[in-house]
């Protein structure tokens, strides 16, 4: 299994440690992966299409050049790119115009052949659940865990999961199961983290941390899962904030998708870069290291 690596902003910036353990998980797995250069931010949902559009068409024509499927590691980068390229596909005629205005200059074309992958898609879709759950040295019994999609990775359907792919809206909570936890469900684990509107009103922003983190909490949860970099850095490192603004401590971990599966895969705290977080990760480190 290779793939063409799309990094994103925010694994190299604001959750710098989210890169070395989507490398190293994917060492384990057997992926292979060579990065995307040179490449553009999606828009993350921000810009337009008109602006949008051509920057993840130059991506995807990058990766058709290479012969390789796209693998991202973030739930806003996989819904953008994924409805931009459901739009060039659709639409040939508005893929020529692309290919056109802005792709011509460099000698790139895309034809409309790329498929975009988040991490998360690719361990039960190529890799499989029974072949991942083999690779599993370290259970994690004992560890009750809450799932957050956030908003990108589950809509809109008809393009995230559309006919045939439909388990991709379990997939989350089918791995926090497979790989040994205490699956902890949770009412807004598919809507909006709060992080796109924290510079617009920081108020409701923090309160779409609190309640999320807040709910999964009081259900019991010892810490959370996100497949989006965007949604750890609210629930994460706004939570301080966000625990400020309701008046109660909720002191939840919040770990990326690669972070869980490196500790089920058995690799520890440290080399996953959980110390890196703003919440504290004790009580994740400490059942971890209990199991056998």
């Amino acid at each position: 299994m290779k793939y063409a690596l799309y990094t994103g902003c925010v694994s190299k910036g604001g959750c710098p440690e989210l890169y070395p353990a989507s490398l190293m998980v994917a060492d384990r797995l057997g992926i292979e992966l060579e990065e995307l250069h040179d490449v553009g931010c999606t828009g993350a949902g921000v810009l337009p299409q008109g602006l949008s559009d051509p920057i993840n068409a130059r991506t995807f024509a990058k990766a058709e050049a290479m012969g390789m499927p796209i693998m991202t590691i973030c739930s806003t980068c996989q819904g953008v790119m994924t409805q931009a390229n459901h739009r060039l596909t659709e639409d040939p005629e508005y893929r020529e115009e692309i290919n056109r205005k802005y792709l011509a200059d460099e000698g790139l074309e895309y034809k409309g052949t790329a498929e975009i992958k988040h991490l998360l898609w690719v361990l039960f879709e190529d890799i499989g659940a029974e072949k991942l759950q083999a690779m599993v040295q370290k259970p994690l019994a004992g560890l009750a865990v809450s799932p957050f999609y956030g908003c990108y990775l589950r809509r809109p359907p008809e393009v995230m999961t559309p006919p045939g792919f439909e388990k991709r809206a379990t997939y989350l909570d089918d791995l926090i199961k497979l790989m040994g936890a205490e699956f902890i469900d949770i009412a807004g684990k598919g809507k909006c983290c709060g992080f796109p509107v924290l510079t617009a009103n920081e108020e409701n922003s923090l309160a779409m941390a609190a309640k999320h983190t807040g709910e999964a909490k009081e259900k019991g949860a010892d810490v959370m899962v996100t497949p989006c970099p965007l949604c750890h850095l609210n629930l994460d490192g706004n939570q301080p904030n966000a625990e400020k603004q309701v008046g109660k401590e909720i002191n939840l971990p919040i770990l990326h998708l690669p972070q869980f599966v490196g500790l089920a895969l058995g690799m520890t705290p440290s080399e996953l870069g959980l110390g890196k977080h703003i919440v504290s990760t004790k009580v994740v480190n400490a059942k971890v290291e209990m199991l056998s």
